[in-house]
């Protein structure tokens, strides 16, 4: 790369999500990755591709652009341009909040705050799906204003319901005894008490109560785009999950990945996404309902997603496209890319050991094509990197990775009973 074309990405963060980014990054250029974040966790730990600057309530302003001016003085007079690179839902809300300003420093591959806004909330994410004829689970809005009311709130759909906050920032804030991430109701009793408990606990925003989309985990598929400052659709890569992790505190998060290839699927989100005028990391979330024979979307994230690793893992490295598109200028020009037609070279991406995911995804054609995978040693994972495991680091992600066992023991049958 020329010097003219030389760059610095910044991550935001310091989770899986964070890793996976600076792996990307460092398998592109070699290079060390600065990160800054609230707090250290565990994936980003004892690493040496990563340089983590700890600060104190980074995640929230008048922290963060106090301390993003800051960090912006540190790569004015830097030589090519800084890629900034936010790894969760309140940072990349902050980033789109605060991109004009951050925009004189960085470049910032983020739709506007207005935009974001629309999409962040399932609520109006849901509106924005209706306007172009996106399917989602049937859904009722539930307010704080209604619970407040007295009358008991019913559910139009038969039980099991799925409930879930609108507001995923908020919803970090919020904490009480056996919350979740989402939840999955089974009787009138259960939806009032946690619908108490919610609003009981601080939480002010809508919560989304929807039709329960029957089946295992295997009938997810997670969407990765990248879309270019032109609002051009450039990348697209679709994984077929086979096993979610049941963990209350983070139920939905995938832990085992295929490579899926679905022409129409793909079509369908280029052209959602190329009218909206996105830019940047889209991740869509969504689940194939039997019933009707048709994709049903849950939300739409505005970056990439913690298991997004596996699009680098099957051979279409994350970093290069903000790279492409802003340093380079090669995106311009370029075709759309749809992931994994050719199986020969797919690989299966995990985030639990190899025991969990034989013990507890669901016996089907698809995890048969995991075994296999298995069996060729074509896996990987987002933490386990050859290029950075010192023997601490080794430690601390067996360790991580381990504890998931026990996790399953525990949580597996208690939250899978609904599929």
């Amino acid at each position: 790369m020329s010097e003219n074309q030389s760059f610095t990405p910044v991550l935001l963060g310091s989770d899986m999500n964070v890793y996976g980014m600076a792996r990307s990054f460092h398998e592109l250029t070699g290079q060390v990755v600065d990160v800054y974040a609230k707090v250290q966790l565990a994936p980003t730990r004892f690493s040496k591709i990563v340089n983590v600057h700890l600060i104190p309530d980074f995640d929230s302003d008048p922290t963060f652009i106090e301390h993003m001016t800051k960090i912006a003085a540190k790569y004015q007079d830097q030589a090519g341009k800084v890629i900034l690179i936010a790894c969760g839902d309140g940072y990349a809300e902050l980033v789109s909040k605060h991109k004009p300003e951050l925009e004189k420093t960085f470049v910032c591959p983020y739709v506007d705050y207005d935009l974001l806004k629309r999409l962040n909330s399932k609520e109006s994410f849901y509106q924005v799906c209706d306007e172009y004829d996106l399917p989602y689970p049937k859904t009722k809005i539930i307010t704080k204003a209604m619970y407040e009311s007295d009358a008991q709130i019913s559910t139009p759909f038969a039980f099991p319901v799925a409930l879930k906050p609108t507001n995923s920032v908020e919803w970090l804030l919020i904490h009480f005894e056996g919350r979740k991430k989402a939840f999955t109701i089974h009787s009138q009793v259960e939806l009032n008490t946690i619908i108490a408990k919610i609003y009981d606990n601080g939480y002010t925003s809508d919560l989304i109560l929807q039709d329960f989309v029957p089946g295992d985990d295997s009938h997810m598929r997670v969407l990765n785009a990248y879309v270019d400052q032109n609002h051009k659709v450039k990348m697209m890569c679709l994984g077929h999950p086979l096993l979610e992790d049941p963990t209350p505190a983070a139920i939905g998060n995938y832990v085992a990945i295929i490579p899926e290839y679905n022409q129409d699927v793909y079509d369908r989100m280029q052209k959602f996404l190329e009218d909206i005028k996105f830019t940047g990391f889209a991740n869509f979330d969504m689940k194939y309902d039997e019933r009707d024979q048709s994709f049903k979307l849950f939300e739409i994230n505005i970056r990439q997603g913690r298991s997004s690793f596996f699009v680098t893992l099957n051979g279409y490295n994350l970093a290069q496209w903000p790279v492409k598109d802003y340093i380079t200028g090669e995106l311009k020009d370029a075709k759309t890319v749809y992931g994994n037609q050719a199986a020969s070279k797919h690989q299966l991406w995990l985030g639990v050991p190899k025991s969990v995911f034989k013990t507890y995804a669901k016996d089907n054609e698809y995890k048969q094509q995991a075994l296999e995978l298995l069996k060729e040693g074509r896996y990987g994972t987002t933490v386990f990197y050859n290029k950075d495991m010192s023997l601490k680091r080794w430690v601390l992600m067996k360790y991580m990775f381990h504890n998931y066992v026990g996790r399953y023991k525990q949580f597996f049958a208690e939250n899978k009973g609904d599929a």
